[in-house]
């Protein structure tokens, strides 16, 4: 690997991580000299500075060598869709999504932003629907009425309601995503910022 395109990929991914030079150099624990030396591709970490550096950045040693930001409209389209995942078991509509994201939102242009907003919106569904069927089993069991509707009417109808609406946000976004590279997931509580 030449010493340039090495320099470019340690100093994007400085920036990246939002560190000065002297950071860099604090937390690898090298002198600020040697990092000066690496971005100007005056030098090309090996073994031990490999590590630090790989330490600092919290990645793995082979990341700073293959390291480059991709653009990958399958993959983002599959971030988007692994959310259906949550027609088969809700939680999995948050963990598929979760893997991907940490596997590419280093590397793929955009999944770290579309991964945040996806996977709070999950979680904000998640939380929700968890809610409404806490509250609609005790209202059966204590034979509640809402508006003299049964129990049983308010989980299946609205609860269908909500997935259908769950669903309908994840293929708008998709298309959304394809034509704009923009997702509009909401409402949502922001876990990830």
């Amino acid at each position: 690997m030449k010493n340039l395109e090495l320099a470019r990929r340690i100093k994007e991914l400085r920036n990246r991580k939002g560190f000065s030079q002297e950071e860099l150099a604090e937390r690898s624990g090298l002198s600020l000299r040697t990092i000066q030396r690496i971005e100007n591709s005056e030098t090309e970490p090996m073994g031990d500075s490999l590590k630090r550096l790989a330490l600092a950045f919290d990645v793995a040693p082979d990341e700073i060598l293959d390291w480059q930001i991709k653009e990958d409209n399958n993959l983002m389209v599959m971030l988007n869709l692994s959310q259906l995942s949550f027609l088969a078991f809700p939680i999995l509509g948050i963990l598929i999504p979760l893997v991907i994201w940490i596997l590419g939102k280093d590397k793929i242009k955009h999944m770290n932003s579309v991964g945040k907003s996806i996977l709070n919106f999950q979680i904000s569904w998640s939380l929700i629907l968890f809610l409404f069927y806490t509250l609609a089993v005790l209202g059966m069991i204590l034979h509640f009425r809402i508006l003299g509707i049964s129990s049983w009417f308010t989980l299946i109808g609205l609860g269908g309601g909500y997935y259908l609406f769950n669903i309908i946000m994840i293929i708008t976004n998709t298309i959304m995503y394809s034509k704009r590279h923009k997702v509009n997931y909401w409402p949502s509580i922001k876990f990830l910022k």
